[in-house]
């Protein structure tokens, strides 16, 4: 378990260079030295095999509200303190309340559902093209950082001259909710954009009891199951969680997808010529490069996950970039191939708490890297490159610049 040579603390974040910039040597070093690695700088237990974190995620027993963990564990110094006195979010929400709110929420989200906003994302997609010229972009300011947040507002009906301010908000939220050690200028920030945030939804939900529209908030205020409805209060943690969550996960989905792409020019290559790989393309994007690099439990019992018993309380750090290329499940697990037969990954979570947005972010990124590539089919890595961003948990790019062939 324990070894002082093996990365440790913030070495194991994005917050540490070297893992920001290419994270699975790392973990892959972890897999194979340690794969159950007792951590104890942020006390957390790091699983690394693909069927532990699958055994994890699966477990329904687990709990995942951060108050329930033990003192000083990574879990609990993390994420209980955001939470509110009206409880989680359905994130970090354990049975009963968890499976009562899914209920009421999950049907909005199961694939027939969301195949109905396919086409407003392709209009967003290509207005969002319209939008950017030139012969150098940098894409995720331009490209994969407004498209998530316009499909959101769009589906959830909100006035277009907000969206800026959904961006906004929901990236100054990220940068504290999943970072173990934020400044306090970033703390003051984070719950100023919070507090905002939460007060425009309440006053849509206002809006929407008065004057029921045609979009998904209306759907959540109508909601019911039986004589049971959601509140306020848990209508806006929802909106809240699918702005927030969905949108930083999208973009670095989209930004994550175009790199690998033109870092493997047979691969762009192929999907050119088969534009009907896209789909299992972006299956190989979420198990190549995981835009959420971990998810985590907490033991509600003592566990004894790869022969290693774990105390109640404590953490159960599950790393799913670590999963997803785990060599005993994925043959060549460190290849990128758009035509892999065997896609099925990690990268959504699993058990009760697979996330619910999955495919609203398949559409999107589908429809926003197959878009990008009929409008450019010269596309090429930019000569200013590309840098990652600096957010634990998560793994995506803060710039990546390409090449359109186009002219100025």
């Amino acid at each position: 378990m324990g070894d002082s040579k093996l990365p440790t603390g913030m070495e194991l974040t994005a917050l540490d260079e070297r893992f920001r910039d290419d994270p699975y040597p790392v973990l892959r070093e972890l897999r194979e030295r340690s794969p159950v690695y007792e951590e104890t700088q942020l006390r957390q237990y790091v699983y690394t095999r693909h069927d532990d974190v699958r055994a994890i995620l699966k477990d329904r027993d687990l709990w995942s509200d951060p108050r329930k963990g033990n003192p000083g564990t990574l879990t609990y110094e993390l994420l209980a303190p955001g939470v509110s006195d009206e409880g989680p979010s359905m994130l970090l929400m354990d049975d009963p309340e968890h499976r009562r709110l899914r209920s009421l929420v999950s049907r909005f989200f199961t694939p027939p559902a969301v195949e109905k906003w396919r086409p407003r994302v392709r209009e967003v997609v290509a207005r969002t093209l319209d939008a950017i010229e030139g012969p150098d972009l940098e894409l995720i300011e331009r490209f994969a950082g407004p498209i998530p947040t316009v499909v959101i507002a769009e589906v959830l009906g909100i006035d277009a001259a907000k969206h800026g301010d959904f961006k906004q908000w929901s990236d100054d939220i990220v940068h504290v909710s999943f970072n173990p050690a934020p400044t306090p200028e970033q703390a003051r920030v984070g719950q100023a954009a919070h507090d905002a945030l939460s007060a425009f939804f309440l006053a849509e939900i206002a809006a929407r009891r008065a004057a029921p529209g045609r979009d998904l908030l209306s759907d959540l205020v109508a909601a019911e199951e039986g004589d049971d409805r959601l509140t306020d209060a848990e209508i806006v943690k929802q909106c809240n969680l699918l702005l927030v969550a969905g949108n930083i996960t999208t973009t670095d989905l989209i930004g994550n997808g175009v790199k690998a792409l033109l870092d493997h020019p047979d691969q762009l290559h192929a999907l050119r010529k088969e534009p009907a790989l896209i789909d299992n393309a972006v299956e190989e994007m979420l198990r190549f490069d995981s835009p959420v690099t971990d998810s985590g439990r907490i033991a509600n019992r003592t566990v004894d996950f790869g022969g290693c018993p774990v105390p109640k309380g404590e953490t159960l750090a599950t790393s799913l970039a670590a999963a997803n290329r785990d060599p005993d499940v994925y043959p060549d697990p460190d290849a990128f191939d758009v035509r892999r037969k065997d896609t099925h990954h990690q990268a959504f979570g699993g058990g009760r708490h697979m996330c619910l947005g999955a495919h609203l972010a398949r559409v999107e990124v589908q429809e926003a890297i197959g878009g990008l590539l009929r409008r450019h089919p010269q596309l090429a890595h930019g000569a200013r490159g590309h840098r990652y961003a600096a957010v634990p948990s998560f793994r995506g790019l803060s710039e990546l610049w390409v090449a359109t062939g186009g002219t100025p």
